[in-house]
């Protein structure tokens, strides 16, 4: 039987070879997308598991709420202080480490390389963290200058793997050491929220002997804590008890002589490592994350196109209903039963699904290089073991076989053998699935506008966003950064005055905060008249600053060379010096949108005004700061980010990067930079990137979503389109005599055209109130997670909506002409 079955099946594909290549290529199309993004969420959601006891593993992460204006910040790092009090108070974790401070730089040969992911961790980190080693155990870092590396960068430093027992020299805190390679792990794949090629064993304490804040201050975040669980340990009781762990430990500050507490405004939790990659603070890590609405939305739309796939098959299968009725009606006077028929078309389904599922897998075997480095992922196609999409394609298989078969095997096994057999009638205009078809023509439709709509409405926020006037000319601006490094500082001075005299440098600037640089920082200050603090950002510059980045002054003035204005004190620090500047007091600068968080009507109104500002007891607790200026606000991070409200200081040791505006060759006046980078820091990497090329990295994953949802529209319009030509050929192919006796009454080719035409395109208009409502909804909540974003106009919706119709008459159009055209006599002669 089943043997029967098989052939006429075969036999019924090569007998409709047009049904059977749009059959197969839309379900090949629709099955290789599925898979493809199937491959992709399996990759996103497999984050860290190749992490040993990676459920033991969990993350500290701090989310911060302010109390006074509602800012909201997720961070996966944490103060250095916080490890020591989870060991203190939680017996149930078993070990913790504390990995962060400034990067490492490499010093071999006499130049300066930054180490790629380099890290300073603590005597715990390998018994924590239980990476894979090749070389060495978990005891590789119980003593401060030792090193592991991963076995890329032992080859790119010493040219082989062997080089336990060999000597790097590093630069870190302003303090150059040699330190001793004691292991080797291999390298930490690329889904992993933990990114690292090297990590030194620092002793922190002593590294940052003046820098009390990093070691005690609960609001200084410079690294990331983890923990290793007990056997056994429920995470959720730990998480429960984090509020009474805060009151414990978190010290009350005296603030504007009012006792304030820094956990207020914090929740901390530990979340599992393989949860990092996909979870609450996804913006703030050491690798770039994804988010879980991203994932699934990917994974619909996949889902979406199988099922326009599956809708093809539908439509078809019962469009051509009069070719197997006839066979139905003989096989039933024969004696089959409708189950056994049910399972005859059930079983073609499958048949024609496996057939897909096989070009659908040649499909992915050639795309899949492309599509991982398009997606920057590591993607592997594996058909067996952990991982295996074996049995995922054997589901697909059954799912789409019984999806597309389930309605026809049900339809055509219902024929009445008296009625087809009849006076030689058709049973194909079965009442109602002419309305079945149209109705899923019009679901086809409305997917494949959909996408076009969010295609539009994607394409248009990511020019905005590249073209939006962020405050500052970005063009002729090149970002140099480790200003900032204790090695440097003394010569920080002459260094920029002799970037200045570079050809080609008009001129040049320090500061803390640049072109996405993502560096945070802010404290609360207090507004006469007003009892609680209001939170600003706080960030050093030099008096360069503003003219070198161009940023348009709106009241007062800015920072120039006059005493006053200078708020820079001696590192290490000199008491006596931060006292005298506590009793001068401050000029800062504020933006725009601080004169609003301040509460002031207008920029002028602002200037002469003092705020005062919260400093260490010992130094005279409160500092008065006077406002100088006013700038406008500026977009230093991307559209996502709300402008901060900012205060600028004159403080030229509280910097980090150096911007320098120029004018000719952008190769030419780096090279020149670069020449006296050399000269003034030898043992100091050159990172120099022009501010263009610092947008345009930034927002590459925006463009990756762009040309994502545009791939996945042309493959839904291209199915639609399979799926409404296959229509129109079988329902020409029915109405033939109908069309022979329109033309021997009258009609023109025109008409005949326009009467099949409009047969085909109207479920198409009507496809819109479906597709209208779900992207404007779709596209409001991708827009809302932009500060500054398109207005969501009727635009991009008219335009899906001719664009689609324009291409639906296309498909059908010159069908219609060329069935419209043809000779009566053959459509009426005598059968």
């Amino acid at each position: 039987m089943w043997r029967n079955y098989l052939t006429v099946g075969l036999r019924a594909l090569a007998k409709n070879r047009t049904y059977a290549f749009i059959n197969l290529f839309g379900l090949a199309i629709g099955l290789a997308a599925c898979l493809l993004i199937l491959l992709y969420v399996q990759y996103e959601r497999s984050y860290d598991d190749w992490l040993p006891d990676a459920k033991r593993t969990y993350q500290l992460q701090v989310y911060y709420e302010s109390k006074t204006n509602g800012d909201k910040f997720q961070n996966q790092g944490a103060p250095y202080v916080t490890k020591a009090a989870l060991l203190k108070d939680f017996p149930q974790i078993e070990s913790a480490t504390y990995m962060g401070g400034p990067p490492l730089t490499l010093i071999k040969d006499g130049q300066a390389t930054v180490v790629d992911d380099g890290r300073l961790v603590d005597s715990a980190f390998l018994d924590t963290i239980a990476l894979p080693m090749a070389q060495g155990d978990s005891k590789a870092l119980s003593r401060p200058g030792t090193v592991v590396m991963s076995e890329s960068e032992a080859v790119r430093i010493f040219g082989t793997k062997n080089v336990v027992g060999r000597t790097v020299t590093l630069l870190t805190a302003g303090r150059k050491d040699d330190y001793r390679v004691t292991g080797v792990f291999r390298d930490i794949p690329k889904k992993s929220h933990l990114t690292g090629k090297m990590f030194a064993r620092a002793d922190f304490p002593s590294m940052f002997p003046e820098d009390n804040g990093y070691l005690t201050s609960w609001g200084w975040t410079s690294g990331w804590v983890y923990v290793k669980l007990r056997p056994g340990t429920d995470v959720a009781t730990i998480n429960g008890q984090f509020d009474a762990w805060e009151k414990r430990n978190i010290p009350d500050e005296t603030f504007n002589g009012k006792k304030v507490n820094a956990g207020d405004e914090r929740t901390f939790a530990l979340v599992a490592a393989p949860d990092v990659h996909l979870g609450r603070a996804t913006g703030s890590g050491m690798a770039p994350a994804n988010d879980v609405q991203t994932i699934a939305t990917f994974a619909v739309i996949a889902l979406l196109i199988l099922a326009m796939a599956c809708i093809n098959f539908t439509n078809l299968a019962t469009a051509r209903a009069s070719q197997r009725a006839r066979e139905v009606a003989l096989r039933k006077v024969l004696g089959a039963t409708r189950r056994q028929l049910m399972a005859q078309f059930l079983g073609e389904s499958v048949l024609l699904a496996t057939i897909a599922m096989l070009l659908a897998l040649a499909v992915v075997e050639i795309a899949l290089p492309w599509f991982g480095n398009f997606l920057d992922a590591d993607l592997e196609l594996h058909y067996f073991g952990h991982g295996g999409l074996i049995l995922p394609m054997i589901g697909l298989v059954l799912l789409v076989g019984a999806a597309g078969g389930l309605y026809p095997a049900f339809y055509l096994s219902r024929f009445q053998p008296a009625r087809v057999l009849k006076a030689n009638k058709s049973a194909s205009d079965a009442e109602g699935s002419g309305r079945l078809r149209s109705a899923l023509v019009v679901i086809q439709f409305a997917v494949s506008i959909g996408l076009i709509i969010c295609t539009a409405v994607i394409y248009a926020q990511n020019v905005y966003a590249r073209s939006l006037d962020p405050g500052y000319k970005r063009a002729g601006l090149i970002q140099l950064a480790g200003v900032g490094s204790r090695i440097l500082e003394p010569q920080a001075d002459a260094l920029t005055r002799a970037i200045a005299k570079v050809p080609g440098v008009e001129s040049t600037g320090r500061t803390m905060i640049g072109v996405i640089t993502g560096q945070t920082s802010n404290t609360g200050v207090v507004v006469p008249g007003r009892e609680d603090p209001v939170d600003l950002g706080i960030y050093g510059v030099d008096a360069g600053f503003f003219p070198t980045m161009q940023i348009r002054t709106i009241a007062g003035r800015v920072f120039d060379e006059r005493p006053a204005d200078d708020m820079t004190t001696p590192v290490p620090e000199d008491p006596a010096a931060e006292r005298a500047l506590v009793a001068r007091g401050g000029h800062i600068v504020i933006n725009e949108s601080g004169v609003k968080r301040l509460g002031f009507k207008t920029a002028q109104d602002a200037i002469g005004k003092t705020i005062r500002y919260g400093v260490r007891d010992e130094y005279g607790g409160m500092m008065n700061l006077t406002i100088i200026g006013v700038v406008a606000d500026v977009r230093f991070r991307t559209v996502r980010a709300a402008i901060e409200p900012t205060m600028y200081l004159l403080d030229k040791h509280n910097v980090n990067w150096l911007v320098a505006r120029f004018h000719g060759d952008p190769r030419t006046v780096r090279a020149g930079i670069e020449q006296v980078w050399r000269r003034y820091a030898p043992d100091l990497p050159f990172d120099a990137t022009l501010a263009d090329e610092i947008i345009a990295r930034a927002y590459e994953k925006l463009d990756a979503r762009a040309q994502m949802f545009g791939m996945f529209a042309i493959l839904a319009v291209v199915i639609g389109c399979l799926g409404l030509f296959g229509l129109a050929a079988f329902t020409a192919e029915r109405r033939t005599k109908e069309i022979g006796i329109r033309k021997v009454l009258g009609a023109r080719t025109i008409d005949i055209a326009r009467l099949l035409v409009w047969q085909f395109t109207r479920p198409v208009v009507i496809a819109n109130i479906i597709a209208w409502p779900a992207a404007w909804w779709l596209m409001r909540e991708f827009l809302n997670a932009f500060d500054a974003r398109i207005s969501l106009t009727p635009v991009p919706f008219i335009g899906a909506s001719l664009l689609a119709l324009a291409i639906a008459v296309l498909t059908i159009g010159a069908h219609a002409i060329r069935v419209a055209r043809t000779n009566p006599v053959h459509a009426l002669r005598y059968e």
